[in-house]
């Protein structure tokens, strides 16, 4: 049995993100929920206290902040 190492990152999409204009741009970010879960499993993997299926959850919203970071910044550098 394999387990899994991250939930997918398109899991969190529906309920998990929103657009926001700053200067003009419409840039994607994580709704309030899902930042607020974020912090919260990276002060536990700070102190050592992930779970397994946490560690999963980080790792699938870590990648979805690592999109959103590379499409924002496509965003900003349209002419």
């Amino acid at each position: 049995m394999n387990a899994q190492m991250m939930i997918q990152p398109s899991s969190l999409l529906p309920n998990g993100i929103k657009i926001e204009q700053i200067n003009n741009f419409n840039l994607f970010k994580f709704t309030d929920n899902l930042q607020a879960r974020s912090d919260e499993l990276l002060e536990r993997s700070k102190v050592g206290l992930l779970t397994l299926d946490e560690s999963v959850e980080l790792a699938g919203i870590s990648e979805l902040s690592r999109i959103f970071t590379l499409i924002n910044a496509m965003v900003i550098a349209q002419p």
